[in-house]
């Protein structure tokens, strides 16, 4: 675990130090910002919660603490006798301990479960030279291809080897170049990151 978040943070200070230069897709400079996507990569992690998404509290054999609650724009949920929670940033496992720990001063032999029953909160946006440009949302995480085939795919007069992914990382904007042609033709599958929330997809 340790070494994983070292090379995380290796990875991160890189970032940092490529973020004012202007990188093409499989330059070494490019090719940091996929090693830090692949790093980034939500598949196979417990799921984060975030704004708009619903949660399910269930509380065994007492249904009046019981609930569906959607998160607010503050990250929180109010759960009945035990009040507002922060969900936000938490995964299900998280916001259960949380609840089962606050309810157990209250109630006695309190068994809580925590479920995620609604995904609104991943969204990102697709713009510039696609059939339909627009802000996207999706139950489940979609690639730089499949956010791309969601909104139409690129129109005639996309450049399409000249891609851009906009993120966010700690505050600082990275621009990550991809070649669609690339990925297409299956010579880049490294560049076929996976698409965070928040992400924003550029077809020049």
């Amino acid at each position: 675990m340790k070494a994983s978040l070292f090379k995380l943070a290796l990875l991160t200070l890189s970032l940092a130090l490529l973020a004012p230069a202007c990188t093409r897709a499989g330059s070494a400079n490019a090719r940091a910002l996929y090693a830090d996507a692949a790093q980034r990569d939500p598949r196979g992690k417990p799921y984060i919660i975030g704004i708009a998404d619903v949660v399910r509290v269930s509380v065994f054999k007492d249904e009046s603490l019981s609930t569906d609650a959607i998160v607010r724009p503050d990250g929180t949920i109010t759960m009945p006798l035990v009040g507002e929670m922060k969900a936000a940033g938490r995964t299900a496992a998280q916001l259960q301990q949380d609840a089962s720990q606050r309810l157990a001063t209250l109630v006695k032999d309190a068994n809580v479960t925590v479920s995620i029953v609604e995904v609104n909160s991943y969204r990102f946006t697709v713009s510039g030279n696609v059939e339909s440009p627009g802000l996207f949302t999706s139950r489940y995480y979609l690639t730089v291809s499949e956010a791309l085939a969601l909104a139409g795919g690129p129109n005639r007069y996309a450049d399409t080897d000249e891609v851009v992914v906009q993120r966010v990382i700690n505050g600082t904007i990275y621009r990550i170049p991809i070649d669609y042609d690339d990925i297409v033709a299956g010579k880049a599958p490294e560049q076929d990151i996976v698409i965070l929330a928040g992400d924003s997809v550029r077809v020049p």
